[in-house]
Parts: structure tokens; C-alpha cells; sequence
């Protein structure tokens, strides 16, 4: 068993941030109660679609519902967290923020590409005869959701990020909860990666049920028994890693970077040869909501391909640089 690791000393001076812990605690557990609003919000989506005689897919919408269930847990225990001072609360906000961020980041630069794509696409779907939408009309259509994402996406996630990095938060938190907690056995951005690898394996398990365990493996779609096996050994692969990662185990490391590495190569060959509808096809969608789909899909053919590319090295350089913690030499295998 390896010792528990030697933590910095509290400073001797800090301001207490108790006030605000418990605020910014009240402020997550919130967050939390949005996110559970949006599971009965999809039902009833789903229920007035089929009253309006529009196609449907519950199935579909299974992962939406349970990511969001989860979230809202996830959030309203965190919050308590983080009202009690507890240091693990503090670490995982900090990482929630640090994600909420970099995601945020991300939607808004592909919101700011497509949108315009996006108005095209509405106004060659006007019927014939209809007058023109005005051009401050489409400058707001596009200004308002650009701004609400920016509030959502970027603002709050700072405010979030901006405080519990704070070293008098950090600093409150060990004097007013000095025991050892499992956030401080693994560094932050290591302990990141391994609760992204949990969520992908969970994600994973779902999408062998809803989605018929649709995968893309060079140049093929796999699919049914095999694709959902397929789904069920990679949820086994990441559920692995995500505890050799935190257990600084260099080869859950090298797993996960090779298999990055792999994915993003298979997707790129079958998104070269294959498109984006026909695994809404494969996956049980009505051909009336494909098309309804296709029309506002700008990620097909090559596009897709190289996006599979384009997202993979962020992550994979990422992956390479927590290496700095993993200890060199013999693995650390053991806790």
C-alpha cells in the first residue's frame, strides 16, 4: 500500500470563503434542478410529437435522458459538497468547470460556422410566394443565440472556474476539511480524464441497448449483436483505463492513446466512404425525420471524416501531456 500523499500546508493567513462555497454550493445545486427539467421536457416532447402525428424515436432519446438524470445527481451532491467545504467537491467542480468551459468553447465556435449555414437552409425552406426575412431579422437570429451561448457557455463556466481555483477556496476547504480525500491521492487533470473515460464507458454500455451499438470500423458499419458486443468490450476497455489512469499506471495511459489514435483512423475511412444518415437509418430513425435531419446536417462526406481527425489530436496531445504525472520507470499498479 503506498502512503498517503503529503499535502501543502494551509496557509497560516487566508480569508475564510465558507460565504461563498456555500452560495456558489446553492448556485450547482440549481444547475442541477435545470438539468433535471429536461428529462420530463423530452417526454413531453416526444408525447406532443406523437399527438401531432410526427415521426418518433423514445429509444433514441434514452442516453439524452439518463446523461441529463445523472448531471442533475451529479450536480445537487456536489453542491451539498461544496456548501460543507469538502475538499473532493471543490477538486470535482473544478474539473466540472474546466469541462463545462472547454466545451462551451467548442459549441460556440461551430455555432458561429453553421448558423449561417443554418439561416440558408430555413430560407430555401420557405415556401414559394412567402415574403423575405428582413436582414435585421436574420442578424438577430443569429446575434441572440451566439449571446445565449456565450452567457451559458462561457461566463458562467468562468464564474464557476474562477472561484473554486482560488487558492483562499482551496485553502478554506483543507483547514475546514483536513481529512485525506480520494481527489487528493491523483493529480486534478489526471483524475479529469479518468472520469471522462468512466462517462465514455457508461456511454458505451447505452449505445449497445439504444443504438443498436452502431460503430465504425474501417470503412464498415458495424451493427446489432456484433456492433453491441463490440460496444460492451470497449465499455470494458474504458472502465479499465479510467481506474488505471488514476491509479498512475503508465499502460492504462499508452491503452487509451493507442486506441484514440486507432478510432480517429477507423472513422476517418468509414465516414470517407460512408454518411452521417445512414446510421440514423441503421439506428431505427423514420425516413421522415432523416430527411428533416439531412437538412440541417453540414457534417457529411469529408467533412465528418476530417472532424473525426480534428477532434482526436486536441485529446491525444492532451493525453500525452499528463504524462508529466505518471511516475516513470516500474508502473505505479498498486494502492
Amino acid at each position: 500500500m503506498d502512503s498517503p500523499p503529503e499535502l501543502p500546508d494551509t496557509p497560516s493567513e487566508f480569508k475564510d470563503y465558507k460565504t461563498g462555497l456555500v452560495l456558489f454550493g446553492i448556485l450547482t445545486i440549481l444547475l442541477g434542478g435545470v438539468c433535471a427539467l429536461f428529462v420530463p421536457l423530452m417526454f413531453f416532447g416526444q408525447a406532443m410529437s406523437a399527438k401531432s402525428g410526427a415521426p418518433t424515436n423514445t429509444q433514441a432519446i434514452i442516453p439524452a435522458i439518463v446523461m441529463h438524470a445523472a448531471l442533475a445527481i451529479a450536480l445537487v451532491w456536489l453542491g451539498v459538497g461544496s456548501m460543507m467545504a469538502r475538499r473532493w467537491a471543490r477538486a470535482l467542480l473544478l474539473i466540472f468547470s474546466w469541462s463545462w468551459l472547454i466545451i462551451g468553447l467548442i459549441s460556440m465556435v461551430f455555432m458561429a460556422f453553421f448558423l449561417p449555414q443554418i439561416m440558408q437552409a430555413v430560407q430555401s425552406s420557405t415556401p414559394p410566394g412567402q415574403p423575405e426575412m428582413p436582414a435585421a431579422a436574420k442578424s438577430l437570429m443569429i446575434i441572440i443565440p451566439m449571446v445565449f451561448l456565450g452567457v451559458v457557455y462561457v461566463i458562467l463556466p468562468g464564474a464557476w472556474l474562477l472561484f473554486y481555483r482560488s487558492k483562499h477556496v482551496k485553502a478554506t476547504c483543507e483547514a475546514r476539511d483536513p481529512k485525506v480525500r480520494w481527489t487528493d491521492r491523483c493529480p486534478l487533470p489526471v483524475i479529469g480524464v479518468s472520469l471522462w473515460l468512466a462517462f465514455s464507458a457508461a456511454m458505451m454500455l447505452m449505445m449497445a441497448v439504444a443504438y443498436k451499438g452502431i460503430l465504425p470500423v474501417f470503412g464498415t458499419l458495424v451493427f446489432g449483436p456484433a456492433g453491441s458486443a463490440l460496444c460492451v468490450l470497449f465499455a470494458l476497455l474504458w472502465g479499465y483505463c479510467a481506474w488505471g489512469l488514476y491509479k498512475l499506471d503508465r499502460r492504462a495511459l499508452w491503452i487509451v492513446v493507442i486506441s484514440m489514435v486507432v478510432f480517429s483512423i477507423s472513422a476517418f475511412v468509414t465516414y470517407s466512404h460512408h454518411d452521417l444518415m445512414e446510421l440514423y437509418a441503421l439506428m431505427g430513425y423514420p425516413q421522415e425525420q432523416i430527411d428533416q435531419i439531412a437538412k440541417f446536417n453540414f457534417l457529411n462526406g469529408p467533412k465528418m471524416a476530417w472532424a473525426s481527425i480534428g477532434a482526436a489530436v486536441p485529446l491525444v496531445a492532451y493525453l500525452l501531456y499528463i504524462r508529466r504525472y505518471f511516475p516513470s520507470g516500474i508502473d505505479r499498479t498498486t494502492a
